[in-house]
């Protein structure tokens, strides 16, 4: 695993960087284990822009990756690990012993061949799922749960990782990779290890074209336009003396929107 530059042969290739993919193992996805991804370029169903500066992009197969982890006691072998352009790590494609196969997300270290199992039972290496109440403290974890049999939610992208830092009752204490402590069950699963394709923060996009292939269409700033169009806008020459807000007049750019005070206990350090 490691980062490609090109040669500048090209106005877009200068700086560009990418991939090798010495560390995918196969090509084309298992069937039985994707399915249609549909575009929607961010239109809700009355056909209205909810979120701007999406749409187009390359044509996927959504791939089906197992976050929960619920096959229980049964070994899985490695088959290959794949690209997945769904997300920013790769994932792991498993033979479990007893002919089913699934997806996972694929940690660092983990190769083909490997054998993985989800289990309370199971040693502490790479790929292996288990209950928070039977991994050791400081031990480096991702696709954590936050609810029991919910399937893992935090720690899931290129390079990420959690560590177990505290027990405390049925409660333990787990370090985000925004650096915010947080209050999860004991009886959650989380796998071993930290998640693979870590040079994923290295690569350099080099052209606009290529964030037009991942589906992102083009940003205008607000002070580029006009004053009918957006509170930035207009004034002659750059003017500076607004507050950032968005095209609607919220502040934006700093201004706390968080406003979730179910889960503000579950807090035990924030990530500032």
């Amino acid at each position: 695993m490691g980062v490609k530059v090109f040669r500048p042969r090209s106005p877009g290739r200068r700086g560009m960087t990418g991939f090798d993919f010495n560390e995918v193992t196969k090509s084309s996805p298992e069937k039985s284990l994707t399915q249609p991804l549909r575009k929607k370029a961010a239109r809700n169903n009355h056909g209205q822009i909810t979120i701007r500066h999406q749409g187009g992009g390359h044509k996927r197969r959504y791939r089906l990756v197992d976050f929960k982890r619920r096959k229980l006691e049964v070994p899985a072998k490695v088959a290959a690990i794949e690209y997945d352009p769904n997300r920013s790590c790769r994932i792991a494609l498993l033979h479990y012993k007893d002919g089913e196969k699934a997806y996972i997300i694929a940690p660092v270290g983990l190769k083909v061949g490997d054998q993985v199992v989800s289990s309370d039972s199971a040693d502490i290496k790479p790929g292996n799922s288990l209950t928070l109440a039977a991994i050791p403290l400081g031990t480096v974890i991702h696709n954590v749960e936050i609810r029991p049999g919910k399937g893992g939610q935090l720690a899931r992208g290129a390079g990420s990782q959690a560590v177990l830092v505290a027990k405390l009752g049925q409660y333990c204490q787990v370090k985000l990779p925004s650096g915010e402590v947080r209050q999860i069950l004991s009886v959650c699963r989380a796998s071993i290890g930290q998640v693979g394709n870590t040079d994923n923060e290295n690569v350099k996009i080099g052209k606009a074209g290529r964030n037009r292939w991942r589906g992102r269409r083009p940003s205008v700033r607000g002070m580029a336009m006009n004053p009918i169009d957006h509170p930035l806008g207009g004034g002659e020459g750059v003017g500076k003396g607004h507050h950032p807000v968005t095209p609607w007049g919220r502040p934006c750019k700093g201004y706390k929107t968080r406003n979730n005070k179910r889960t503000n206990s579950a807090i035990v350090k924030r990530r500032k």
